[in-house]
């Protein structure tokens, strides 16, 4: 007589069983069409427009975006990205003369990443004059700091780069010299641009990874039935690539960096 344990799949046979959480999200799965168009909405949010157009193209869906305003975006983003604030001010005020009114945080903001600029290049130029960035701060930041307690101490802070040497300085102080300054920045004055032009400030994609990874920790601090690890399905190497893409480089120079996806989660 056979053996009943003959009968029974072994582990390496045996079919997985799902869970009825991942049933649910087999049950949910959008559509490609639908994440073609997360797609296109975040390249066109976060001024991406040759990926975008190219993308189009490639996914068959229409382009309801307007170029030429997603390309001023790009370029006082690209401004920024350069360390060319005063370019970029200029252009956004070409833009939208009332933005940097009406938002007096976002200006001074800029004006302090212009300021760092200005140190910065006295700090990496041997002998250089610090007269030029002392004037921009009294001149510029020093009239608005009254305003807001916040402003003092930013302009306090930024101020202490021309005290001590570049190699004795705290870690918030290096944080102002990143690159990562000028995104924040660059982020800050894309969403104003389009909530000033009526348009969501924020990709649809963002959004829902930030939902995606509130809900996980709802559902775990709930004692809810889930897998012990849900991936967000962005692979690792996605940030740090650093391909460019013929033509498509120059204007989405921050595709490059491919960055944006980490701070989707913060």
């Amino acid at each position: 007589m056979a053996s009943a344990n003959l009968m029974s799949p072994t582990p390496s046979t045996a079919t997985p069983t799902w869970s009825n959480f991942e049933k649910k999200m087999e049950e949910h799965k959008p559509s490609k069409m639908d994440i073609n168009y997360l797609v296109m909405d975040y390249l066109v949010t976060n001024g991406y427009p040759s990926a975008a157009n190219k993308f189009a193209a490639e996914a068959n869906i229409p382009q309801r975006h307007d170029s030429d305003m997603v390309q001023e975006r790009v370029e006082i983003r690209n401004a920024i990205y350069s360390g060319n604030i005063q370019s970029a001010i200029e252009k956004l005020n070409e833009l939208n003369p009332q933005l940097l009114d009406d938002k007096p945080e976002l200006h001074f903001s800029l004006l302090r990443l212009q300021l760092i600029e200005l140190i910065r290049n006295c700090i990496t130029t041997p002998n250089a004059d610090i007269t030029p960035a002392l004037d921009f701060a009294t001149s510029q930041l020093a009239p608005r700091a009254p305003t807001a307690p916040q402003f003092i101490k930013e302009l306090e802070e930024t101020m202490s780069l021309l005290i001590f040497s570049p190699e004795n300085l705290s870690a918030p102080l290096n944080e102002l010299l990143d690159p990562a300054m000028r995104k924040t920045v660059a982020a800050k004055v894309n969403e104003a641009i389009l909530q000033r032009q009526g348009s969501v400030s924020e990709a649809r994609l963002r959004a829902l990874v930030k939902l995606r990874v509130w809900s996980e920790k709802m559902a775990r601090n709930s004692k809810k039935d889930i897998p012990d690890k849900l991936d967000i399905g962005f692979d690792n190497d996605a940030t740090n690539g650093n391909e460019t893409n013929g033509s498509a480089g120059q204007d989405d120079v921050v595709m490059q960096e491919r960055g944006d996806l980490d701070s989707m989660v913060h």
